[in-house]
């Protein structure tokens, strides 16, 4: 309850693969409504393709490249959504000089509609972060940080709701754990609250009280630790939570040809996505609707 409260005071102030869902065969084409998700990860200020001299990625990423991709796509289909899963500050000069202006203005141009906060995106403080802001013209989405006493305080939003072609998606917002991660100077009173706990909490107020046709988690706990499994990541929320039906990822700068199909708690097919760094691909899945809502999905990694 104190959760749930905590998460209404923040609002106040401030690959084909089924999903429980009928074979897409069977269903209604007239009625048919698709939804397009797209989202990158961890670009890292990255706003210039890397040159053609590059061993891995030559003349691939940069900006313009993405606008140009996104653009295309909502020609295909205007019912979009496009996300980021955070650390978009830090990694080259443009952020050094201007502190992630250029980088949220960016985003803006390319209609952003919301993110999550990363790690990385405290480089300059707290403050830093603040001071950028204004430049985005989309909602920074975050449950699990506390910023009651700090600068950010009814700044950024646990979950928010669109709505596409009829269709309502709740989108919440999850961070890593800070502490031993970030200097504590950078991110100050920032309280880091239970992922598991919150997903709970908010899925299942997205999902029954909202009534949401779909709930997407922008998360940047990383998609999965090798070396210690049962550490938080969104393979482990995954699997202990439900409601929610796509995680996207960032952090481990993860590189997935495809969603993974996981079973949550539930044994309910839900997807987790990441599509490595640097801009250099940009995540699709689509989710298609029957005249009943009904949901399957398909997902990929486009290179940029």
């Amino acid at each position: 309850m104190e959760r749930r409260q905590f998460l209404k005071n923040t609002i106040a102030t401030g690959s084909l693969i089924s999903m429980g869902a009928i074979p897409l065969a069977s269903c209604e084409r007239n009625t048919e409504k698709r939804i397009t998700i797209l989202h990158t990860n961890d670009v890292h200020s990255h706003i210039e393709s890397f040159p053609n001299s590059h061993q891995k990625y030559p003349n691939i990423g940069g900006v313009a490249k993405r606008a140009s991709l996104i653009e295309t796509i909502r020609n295909e289909n205007p019912n979009i959504l496009l996300f980021d899963a955070g650390d978009i500050f830090q990694g080259t000069p443009y952020f050094n000089y201007f502190g992630g202006e250029v980088e949220f203005k960016m985003m803006s141009k390319l209609g952003y509609d919301a993110s999550t906060i990363g790690n990385h995106d405290f480089d300059n403080s707290i403050d830093g972060l603040e001071k950028q802001l204004p430049h985005a013209s989309f909602d920074f989405l975050i449950a699990n940080y506390d910023f009651k006493n700090t600068i950010l305080e009814g700044k950024t939003k646990p979950y928010k709701i669109f709505y596409r072609d009829g269709i309502k998606i709740g989108v919440f917002g999850l961070g890593i754990k800070l502490n031993g991660l970030v200097d504590p100077a950078l991110y100050k009173e920032t309280v880091y609250l239970d992922p598991i706990e919150i997903t709970q909490d908010i899925s299942s107020l997205l999902k029954n009280d909202e009534k949401c046709d779909l709930v997407i988690c922008l998360s940047h706990l990383g998609y999965f630790y090798k070396r210690s499994p049962e550490s938080m990541s969104d393979m482990t929320l995954a699997k202990k939570t439900k409601n929610v039906d796509l995680i996207i990822g960032g952090h481990t700068h993860t590189f997935l040809k495809k969603p993974t199909v996981v079973k949550n708690i539930d044994n309910r097919n839900l997807l987790v996505n990441q599509v490595g760094c640097w801009g250099v691909n940009i995540g699709r899945i689509d989710f298609i609707f029957d005249h009943s809502k009904n949901i399957s999905s398909k997902g990929t990694s486009i290179i940029v």
